[in-house]
């Protein structure tokens, strides 16, 4: 029964990073696509790269997930509580998807732990979440939109005098090295996050001891399941995106690929944070295009988009709480 929980658990963990692939791609390729930089295969394609790339970068974000939200479960309920809640994460994730929403893959799978151990009775170590996930999920968005306007204003003054058919051309090209950041930003945040949960999984099973390094299988496992994922393509997501919130020419994607790479890498390497990518580009797209004139940001969806941030959380965490009642029933 173990070894069957054990590889339930660590194949759901894989479906999660498939869908955080899918759902979260538009976070790297939106804004290369919606100005022309890339074709949208081209794009995918260089995303998936990137992220299979970016997951073997660091292990700070997976020790974080692994060891300082909850308190590792034991036994076969302890299993059911970490396949709860990355249940709990999926089925955010397609719903959000479906309705084009680009909500955060990554406070989905922290409301579902966070609802499963409620649920299961586990420990949630309360100042970890605070500190590492709720502080960041208000911070990084308004550091996005900040950036991202100091950015674009610093690009406008420094291109006052260029000729502006050179400029996007230029910029257009430069596209393609900042999405490929973004990319490479993505996969160093996300596949790590599932990489703590395959090894809190291995942790709970005593195939692993706590603080052991991660295993190279776990490491190409998430990888190439977020690369396929990313491959595969979120074009309801792109289109919010890309398009909903506000019409961008390449400068301005430059600036918001450029602000959403540097702030991922330095919230990864300097605070090992898992940040969620999602919060990070769309916040940047929001202070680029205010540079232009503030009613040139469609509000209305960004106002949306925000509500679904807030929600992320605690609906995943419903869904996982109600999916380990259903396990606890079945199995335990």
């Amino acid at each position: 029964m173990d070894t069957f929980a054990l590889v339930v658990t660590v194949g759901v963990a894989l479906f999660f990073t498939y869908t955080n692939g899918f759902h979260d791609s538009a976070n790297a390729i939106a804004t290369s696509v919606s100005t022309r930089a890339l074709t949208p295969r081209a794009a995918l394609a260089m995303a998936a790269v990137m992220n299979l790339a970016g997951a073997f970068l660091g292990s700070g974000i997976a020790k974080t997930v692994s060891e300082g939200l909850i308190e590792t479960p034991h036994g076969s309920k302890g299993m059911w509580i970490l396949f709860a809640a990355l249940v709990g994460a999926i089925v955010w994730n397609l719903i959000t998807w479906y309705f084009g929403l680009p909500s955060s893959s990554s406070h989905a799978l922290f409301g579902g732990l966070v609802g499963a151990a409620l649920a299961g009775g586990i420990g949630v170590i309360w100042s970890g979440v605070i500190s590492k996930i709720v502080i960041p999920m208000f911070l990084s968005p308004i550091v996005g939109l900040l950036v991202g306007y100091l950015v674009m204003c610093a690009i406008l003054w420094m291109f006052r005098k260029a000729n502006p058919h050179k400029a996007k051309r230029g910029f257009r090209i430069a596209q393609t090295v900042s999405a490929a950041g973004m990319a490479l930003g993505h996969g160093l945040q996300d596949a790590q996050k599932t990489m703590g949960i395959v090894v809190m999984a291995l942790v709970i099973a005593d195939v692993e001891k706590p603080g052991d390094p991660i295993p190279v299988w776990v490491k190409i496992a998430c990888a190439v399941m977020l690369s396929l994922g990313t491959y595969a393509g979120g074009w309801r997501i792109m289109r919010t995106l890309g398009r909903k919130i506000i019409e961008l020419d390449p400068p301005q994607g430059f600036a918001a690929e450029t602000t959403g790479a540097g702030i991922m890498f330095t919230t990864a390497f300097m605070f090992h944070a898992p940040i969620s990518t999602t919060h990070v580009i769309t916040s940047a797209i929001m202070g680029v295009g205010a540079t232009k004139r503030v009613n040139a940001v469609r509000w209305g969806v960004a106002k949306n988009i925000i509500l679904g941030w807030f929600i992320t959380m605690p609906a995943a965490a419903l869904v996982a709480a109600a999916s380990f009642w259903v396990v606890n029933l079945a199995f335990l």
